[in-house]
């Protein structure tokens, strides 16, 4: 005879949680070659930022759920499992694909949806925990929306969530609630298996809905509940539009958190963070910075207008820009200063360091205390091979220097001005690496007329 009393989750407050990704859509919408969850989002493929939201919550099993031959989005999901939905057959099909690698398990299950990056660690935990509290064998994630058209309707009464309407299915009552399914479930792992096998794919598209377990739930006499999140946080992706409209989102969350953290923007709509980008306290960022993934910048480091910085580490109280590039593999140690029109690739800056000017320092280490003259170029790269570039503490490299690498400027070593350097430089040494200047007194007058007599000769055979 059927248990008819609601149970569910609450039986086990302390269960461990599960997540299961599902990952498998095609995103024909997004018009690319490129798998839709793997598209970018400040920097992460956007599928990224929902694992790093569920792992947050500590779970012991998360198992994604990806199309057959989607291997690049398997490897996201590395070290979890990812397992294969043979067939688009719809959602509960999804996640039915996911059973196996659940075995055992007996706690609550979260679905959630790989393209739906937007939604707080906060927010999946706060589900878990109401599905606790109401004993809930299925909890389902709802807003409140400003237009609900095309959005499912979650129909309440005295409580409990009964089931879930299509927009297309709804009649006059039910187009009139704004309550909205966000498609996040969180279901009891006892019950998972049997709930998603009961669900039929009587429909248009012969497909099996996920959302079918809320009315198999609550005909089972399972208690079923809709816990209310913000809108916001529940935007799904699947054109380019909406990838841009979700990327200025993060932007915004993620530039609030850099406020509260103590970090000061001039112009905070024009400064673009990466995911993980770190600023400590009392950093401070001019407008039109963008900030790629990899990068930490230490208290009291200021980084001016127009600068584009990835994949380095930067210390305390460094100045940087404006119009300075920073490519990845770099570190900037504290007290440096890279100037306007300064690239840094792969290269290494000790604390106190300077190249303030117009320089391309590739594949380098620059001691501290070094100074780097304007229009200096290590010519790290020779057509076949990358070489590096060493300059010793306290060395002087002159302005409009060319270092061809591999070569080393020993400690407290000058090179001047306009040298072009294919030697090591021994330490204390000064090193001319230019032809020697000659000057004829008096021939400036008879240089200047030739060359006139040679224009004009040129401009009347053009006109021939």
């Amino acid at each position: 005879m059927q248990d008819r009393q609601p149970r569910g989750i609450g039986r086990d407050m302390k269960s461990p949680i599960a997540v299961v990704v599902l990952a498998a859509g095609a995103g024909t919408r997004m018009k690319s070659a490129l798998p839709k969850v793997l598209h970018p989002l400040a920097g992460w493929p956007m599928v990224r930022h929902v694992l790093e939201n569920a792992a947050r919550l500590k779970p012991t099993r998360i198992v994604g759920v990806v199309a057959p031959g989607a291997k690049e989005v398997a490897l996201v999901f590395a070290p979890h499992p990812a397992v294969v939905q043979r067939k688009p057959r719809g959602t509960g099909d999804a996640a039915k694909a996911a059973l196996p690698a659940l075995k055992g398990h007996r706690g609550p299950v979260l679905v959630v949806f790989g393209d739906a990056p937007l939604i707080a660690t906060a927010t999946l935990r706060r589900l878990v925990e109401e599905c606790r509290k109401a004993k809930a064998a299925v909890g389902v994630l709802g807003f409140m929306a400003r237009d609900p058209t095309p959005y499912g309707r979650l129909i309440v009464r005295d409580g409990m969530l009964e089931r879930i309407v299509e927009s297309k299915d709804t009649d006059a009552t039910e187009r009139a609630v704004d309550f909205c399914n966000s498609g996040v479930m969180c279901i009891d792992g006892a019950l998972i298996a049997p709930l998603l096998g009961s669900i039929k794919n009587n429909n248009v598209k012969s497909e099996f809905y996920i959302t079918d377990v809320v009315g198999i739930a609550r005909a089972d006499g399972h208690a079923v509940i809709a816990v209310k999140g913000d809108e916001s946080e529940f935007q799904g992706i699947n054109s380019r539009a909406e990838l841009a409209i979700a990327e200025k989102a993060l932007q915004q969350r993620l530039r609030l958190a850099a406020l509260e953290g103590g970090v000061t923007m001039t112009d905070p709509d024009t400064v673009w963070l990466a995911a993980d980008t770190r600023l400590a306290p009392d950093v401070s960022i001019g407008p039109n910075v963008r900030f790629g993934t990899g990068v930490s910048v230490g208290a009291g480091s200021e980084i001016l207008a127009f600068c584009d910085i990835e994949g380095v580490r930067i210390g305390r109280n460094t100045r940087i820009g404006p119009f300075a590039r920073i490519r990845p593999g770099s570190e900037v140690a504290d007290e440096v200063h890279i100037g306007n029109f300064v690239e840094l690739k792969a290269t290494r800056m000790a604390r106190g360091a300077k190249a303030n000017h117009l320089a391309y320092l590739g594949d380098s280490d620059v001691g501290g205390a070094s100074n780097i003259g304007a229009g200096t170029i290590f010519v790290n790269y020779d057509g076949y091979g990358k070489w590096r570039t060493v300059i010793g503490p306290e060395a002087f490299v002159g302005s409009n220097s060319s270092l061809v690498a591999p070569v080393r400027i020993g400690r407290g070593a000058s090179v001047t001005a306009g040298s072009v350097i294919t030697e090591d430089v021994p330490a204390g040494a000064v090193a001319f690496g230019r032809a020697r200047q000659q000057t004829k007194k008096g021939r400036a007058a008879a240089l200047r007329a030739k060359l006139k007599a040679r224009a004009a000769a040129a401009k009347k055979a053009g006109k021939k």
